[in-house]
């Protein structure tokens, strides 16, 4: 490259990409290439397996040259290389497991390369807190944080769905490469520094996961999810472009800090101040399901596959989430006079709202869907408290979250394949006689959403509580508190089915599925619930330090 620019004329230059600080979005876009690639290829799966080596063989070869990259990203692309081979020469006959395989191993790789890159900002290495690419892209505490808990959710999803889709007959090749494409907006979207950034990120997940939504094309309600999933997800884009649009007008820049420190100035437009910043709450509360703009998620969560809808609740809520704190608590703090009273205010209509709605439902899907809209109300208080406090107990909270929606759907996917349909609370009388283990951890996932004490459910409140108290916002932390003792009714009434119901005779015939890898999944979120509930000093220490935003 040095002898490459000798050549060039004067006052041109070369770019300097970053390739280490994006090797997670690399990581995650490249698998789902290769993915895709080793399942459309059919019998000629290895020679394709090959060619794929010898790529990303000639990749590290370049990436080798001194001061392009990092031993470790090189050795990653030589490692990437020959594992690839070796499970493609081992499982060429079993695309579906060769596929959900390499996708488990691109996400390990990723929560590898985010430690690496958290290890390397804590020592003030290449990729502490800084924005990269034009400023386009931020690698700080923030996006490692994200990046983490995207990747690990999307393991726990490849574990939950290999067998449930097996069983529905939807296990198509696509499903993997999507899975991974979307993860690679999430991230994407998480360390956005730049306003079009944030909305490139935004469609890349979204699209993936419009598709993924629908993917079982005979269920006409997971159709009916996808296209109220798409027209919704469109108009909420629309609001958010358009409100970049405006404070693009206004300031003549999209980067988040600085657009930010324009709007701020006395001699900015206040029209398009006020009318730039409301059609970006829009967007955003859409994206994250606050009231009134969460209509789309109960139908969505209802009708998608069960996998779907856990990776949904769980890995999309946090990436939009930090774009949400990126943009206004990192970047429009000095506006905090205009936005935090209305953020406020939906926050406490969420939470009541998500609460009430949930009582009425009989499907659990629906109802853990409503659910998810009470506690996108919880995770906003941090939001609003406008501190490195509050916005560690959002990314707090947001990980809790991840961990007990993916364990709540989780049991959902293993009790549809013994039900073969949807399961209402009257389906789950007398599982825990059946099948007690499964009801103990689902038992366990629903007072972890109550906050019961114990679980990382109550911690994770209990942080956003003392966020909103030093903040000044003693009502919001009362109307958390009313939310939740509304909510607590829903979850104790499912787990009175199970454990004090008899189960009917047409329910005690059916077997119990057997143990598989989604019951490894499940078994990893329980796990987790009751690690991060009994000794969260460390990891509530990690959200805290995370709380930093680049620019």
């Amino acid at each position: 490259m040095s002898a490459l620019a000798q050549q060039l004329p004067a006052g041109v230059e070369i770019p300097e990409i970053p390739w280490a600080a994006i090797s997670p979005e690399l990581t995650l876009f490249g698998a789902g290439i290769l993915v895709l690639l080793l399942d459309t290829a059919g019998e000629r799966r290895r020679s394709a397996s090959a060619i794929a080596l010898v790529a990303l063989l000639g990749i590290a070869a370049l990436a080798a040259i001194p001061g392009e990259a990092a031993p470790v990203v090189v050795a990653l692309l030589i490692g990437a290389g020959v594992v690839q081979l070796a499970l493609t020469l081992w499982l060429h006959t079993r695309p579906r497991l060769l596929g959900a395989v390499l996708t488990v191993l691109a996400f390990a790789a990723t929560i590898g390369i985010a430690a690496w890159q958290y290890q390397a900002a804590a020592n003030g290495g290449p990729v502490a807190t800084e924005s990269l690419l034009a400023d386009m892209v931020a690698v700080d505490g923030v996006a490692l944080f994200t990046r983490f808990v995207v990747a690990g959710a999307g393991i726990i999803t490849v574990l939950l769905g290999f067998a449930y889709l097996q069983d529905r007959r939807i296990h198509r090749g696509e499903y993997y490469p999507l899975l991974l494409l979307t993860a690679t907006g999430m991230t994407l979207l998480a360390s956005a520094a730049d306003l079009l950034m944030v909305f490139l990120g935004i469609e890349i997940l979204s699209l993936a996961l419009y598709v993924m939504s629908g993917i079982a094309r005979r269920d006409m309600a997971s159709q009916e999810s996808a296209f109220k999933y798409l027209l919704l997800g469109a108009f909420s884009s629309a609001f958010l472009l358009y409100g970049i649009a405006l404070v693009y007008g206004a300031t003549g820049t999209t980067h988040i800090a600085t657009a930010g420190a324009e709007l701020a100035d006395p001699a900015t437009p206040a029209g398009l101040v006020f009318a730039g910043i409301a059609l970006m709450l829009v967007g955003f509360a859409f994206k994250v399901a606050l009231v009134p703009f969460h209509m789309w998620t109960p139908d969505v969560y209802q009708g998608a596959p069960t996998p779907v809808t856990a990776f949904m609740a769980a890995a999309t809520k946090v990436a939009a989430f930090a774009a949400f704190l990126r943009v206004f608590t990192g970047g429009m703090e000095q506006l905090a006079w205009i936005w935090v009273p209305a953020v406020s205010v939906l926050a406490a209509v969420t939470m009541i709202v998500g609460a009430v709605l949930a009582v009425v439902q009989d499907d659990l899907k629906r109802m853990l869907g409503y659910s998810a809209v009470a506690h996108a109300g919880y995770a906003a208080i941090g939001l609003v408290a406008v501190s490195d406090i509050g916005t560690g107990a959002t990314l707090f909270y947001l990980l809790a979250y991840a961990v007990m929606s993916l364990g709540s759907f989780g049991i959902l996917t293993i009790l549809e394949r013994r039900q073969r349909k949807a399961i209402a609370i009257a389906d789950l009388r007398g599982l825990g006689q059946r099948a007690p283990a499964l009801a103990a951890m689902f038992a366990l996932f629903l007072l972890s959403l109550a906050g019961i004490p114990g679980t990382v459910g109550f911690i994770a409140k209990f942080g956003i509580v003392r966020a909103a108290v030093d903040a000044g916002l003693v009502w919001l932390a009362v109307v958390l508190v009313v939310s939740s003792v509304i909510a607590a009714y829903f979850y104790i009434r499912v787990i009175v089915a199970m454990f004090m119901d008899e189960e009917p005779a047409h329910l005690a015939d059916l077997p119990v599925p057997p143990a598989s890898a989604a019951s490894t999944g499940v078994s990893v979120a329980a796990v987790a619930v009751i690690a991060l509930g009994v000794l969260p000093p460390a990891v509530i220490d990690l959200a805290e330090r995370a709380a930093t935003f680049a620019g």
